[in-house]
């Protein structure tokens, strides 16, 4: 019945909806909710005690208050913020019991949490089934808000403005950003909303959070069954900066792994002498992390004992020089075979997946390749999973895989099963590069936001779109939160234009990739066989990353963004924490042939 806005002292809702909506056993309830409001444009506080319930809901049946508990546990290996997990603060659980005479034993559970310090609210449900038989839940809405609109139009608009609220769940996937990866949050038309303006009724003011299918799963008796969970950030102003530095701060506290950043190098061989290679030259310029990285030859699905020692060997030297050791391995985006791939529901054949031809996570393959994978890591002591082509949300038609048991809960399952594997991860303190929006569920790190065929431009071009594309990629991301990319030898083409072996011949533009990324304080995939090739090339490397590890902290902290890089002047950005001694860090590049003068650069 209220929902507001303290800091800018508005309301952030108009009317009442119910707690959630659930489909079970194909019967749909709502839970809680009430009638009779007289206008959805607003309000009122006296029409509250005037509203009923309808007696075909759920009815609350008690209220709980505690402390927050882990999603799932993180273990902390490596250097990161210092900052508490589980996030301080309070929840609350509301028990609601369903009508009478309808689905005896089963409770429906609405969990909320809010933390210390940040204004984001968490909200999931759960379904306890206490009854004696199973109960199929069929489809779920756990989020409902008639929300204040923030456009008003009398047209139909190709484009709308939504609600000015950050509204994110950790059940996202299919992008690299919020925004491509939010796959759960709808804003739809609110049929209860007679008296807008929108001609024909259809201003999309009401949030949804709910699936796009499914999940279609039973529910035994005895069991309880979690739906995903949906934060709500809440704005005080409608500047992109300020409304940047929100979601930054909301991801550092509701997934603190992120801050995570080890200086990391790309080994594209995998043979025991060229790493060993590369592991003492991480060493010896202090880098922090090697990655047997894609096109090594690496199999991380082996179970040959004889590779598995081998590769075991590896890691075990990598620590004795104190760096960790990772490895790649490609899940999504290859073809295993008509019994194990994505069956596509508008053919009932492979083919036509969103990376063409993909494995279903469900198969009998799919659930082999998790065993191999967590085998070969917890045999080899891995500190590193590099997972390219992470579940794109690819739905499948089969009948036959063991996984789940056809279309409708294809996307459910699968979707768990990848976030399992990451919350593993999480707890062994297995670092994750993941090319797609697993931040809530575990993962560390995504791409920053570059085209990969970039990188086989000429190198000056390569450093122009690079500094871009570290401007354009921290405006939601920290600077942790996302790797840029440095081909040290040929990647995509390009010739010896676009690359930067050998490096003492290209020092120029390999000091350039290292100040600009070391500067904004996000780590490359500095992918290639080494370092360095001369002491010339080894002193500018370690000079950066000496400056980068004296300035840590500040370096990894928020990025304001002052002037993007065009190539015509100066470009900026400044590092902020007022937390830390050293509260400001301004990097400053100027991208001309000549020395800049008497310019000033605006905050």
């Amino acid at each position: 019945v209220a929902y507001d806005n303290l800091m800018t002292d508005v309301s952030i809702i108009r009317g009442v909806k119910p707690e959630a909506v659930v489909e079970l056993d194909g019967e749909r309830f709502d839970i809680g909710g009430l009638l009779g409001q007289p206008d959805y444009a607003y309000l009122k506080p006296e029409w509250v005690d005037l509203l009923t319930a309808s007696s075909d809901a759920f009815q609350l049946a008690g209220v709980d208050v505690d402390t927050i508990s882990e999603r799932f546990p993180w273990k902390r290996v490596r250097h990161a913020a210092d900052l508490p997990w589980p996030p301080p603060g309070v929840s609350a659980t509301f028990r609601y019991a369903p009508p009478e005479g309808k689905l005896a034993g089963v409770t429906v559970s609405v969990h909320y949490e809010m933390y210390d310090g940040i204004p984001v609210l968490a909200k999931w449900i759960s379904i306890r089934n206490g009854g004696d038989k199973p109960v199929q839940l069929n489809t779920f809405i756990s989020e409902i808000l008639a929300a204040v609109e923030s456009d008003s139009s009398v047209d139909v608009r190709e484009q709308w403005n939504y609600p000015n609220i950050h509204i994110e769940t950790d059940f996202a996937y299919g992008g690299t950003e919020p925004a491509a990866a939010r796959r759960t949050v709808y804003w739809v038309p609110d049929p209860q909303y007679t008296t807008q303006v929108n001609y024909t009724l259809q201003s999309p003011v009401m949030l949804e959070c709910r699936l796009p299918i499914g999940p279609d799963v039973a529910i035994a008796p005895g069991d309880t069954f979690t739906s995903f969970r949906t934060f709500e950030l809440i704005y005080d102003s409608t500047e992109r900066e300020r409304k940047g530095l929100a979601v930054r701060h909301m991801y550092r506290t509701l997934a603190p792994w992120v801050t995570e950043n080890p200086i990391m190098l790309h080994v594209r061989p995998s043979d025991p002498p060229s790493v060993r290679l590369a592991i003492d030259q991480c060493a010896d310029v202090g880098a922090e992390m090697a990655i047997l990285s894609f096109g090594s030859g690496l199999n991380m699905e082996s179970e040959d004992p004889a590779y598995i020692a081998r590769i075991k060997e590896l890691v075990d030297y990598a620590h004795s020089k104190g760096i960790e050791l990772g490895g790649y391995s490609l899940l999504a985006s290859r073809k295993i075979g008509p019994e194990d791939d994505v069956i596509n529901p508008a053919t009932g054949k492979t083919g036509g997946a969103i990376f063409g031809e993909s494995p279903c996570l469900g198969s009998t393959w799919g659930q082999d390749y998790f065993r191999k994978l967590k085998d070969f890591i917890e045999q080899t002591g891995m500190d590193l999973l590099e997972h390219d082509g992470s579940y794109p949300g690819d739905r499948c038609a089969s009948t036959t895989h063991p996984g789940h048991k056809g279309l409708n809960d294809s996307l459910w399952t699968q979707f768990q099963a990848i976030a399992d594997l990451y919350a593993w991860c999480r707890a062994r303190g297995v670092f994750l590069n993941v090319p797609d929006w697993y931040m809530l569920s575990g993962s560390n790190k995504t791409a920053m936001g570059y085209r990969e065929v970039n990188w086989s431009l000429p190198r000056e071009r390569q450093l122009i779109l690079g500094w871009q594309n570290i401007f354009d990629g921290t405006w939601q991301k920290t600077p942790t939160m996302g790797w840029m990319f440095v081909p040290l030898v040929e990647y995509q083409g390009g010739g010896a234009a676009a690359t930067l072996e050998p490096l003492s011949e290209h020092l120029d533009a390999y000091g350039a990739h290292l100040a600009q990324n070391f500067g904004a304080g996000v780590q490359a995939c500095y992918r290639g066989n080494r370092w360095y090739d001369t002491d010339e090339t080894r002193a500018v490397v370690t000079h950066w990353i000496d400056f980068y590890k004296k300035y840590r902290d500040i370096l990894e902290s928020d990025i304001i963004h002052v002037r993007r890089p065009d190539g015509r002047d100066l470009d900026c950005i400044l590092h902020v924490n007022p937390r830390l001694p050293e509260m400001g860090l301004a990097f400053v590049c100027n991208p001309l042939d000549e020395p800049i003068s008497g310019r000033r650069l605006r905050l």
